[in-house]
């Protein structure tokens, strides 16, 4: 059985920092390149990062390039999102993704397990 746990969200101040972790199991971790995503209430799901299955490769957003670094430690079989100079709208559930096929940009791959998300609000 995969499972993909998102954990370390939580309700944060503009400016600070958070550290979103997911522990995956049931699948060949480092055969998969791993994602972040992002949903706030009323918006589509938008793509926050991706890294590669060796973790020597790197996509982001526009929105959150230079504040957030997505790592992956392929021993323990987890992907971290390192959230800095965090923003009111950066408020969203946060999901992480794993893609078997990693062709291309990372927001574009074809997904084929997620999370069950982790809440991160940032007040102003």
């Amino acid at each position: 059985q995969v499972q993909l746990v998102e954990s370390g969200g939580g309700l944060v101040q503009a400016g600070d920092s958070l550290r979103l972790s997911c522990a995956v199991s049931g699948l060949p971790f480092n055969k998969y390149g791993m994602s972040w995503f992002r949903q706030a209430p009323g918006k589509e799901r938008e793509f926050v990062a991706a890294i590669s299955r060796s973790g020597r490769g790197a996509d982001y957003a526009d929105s959150v390039k230079g504040r957030f670094t997505i790592s992956r430690d392929n021993a323990k079989n987890t992907v971290f999102l390192q959230m800095n100079s965090l923003k009111p709208e950066d408020t969203a559930a946060y999901y992480c993704a794993g893609a078997q096929s990693t062709v291309g940009y990372g927001g574009r791959w074809t997904y084929d397990y997620w999370g069950q998300g982790t809440q991160v609000t940032v007040s102003s």
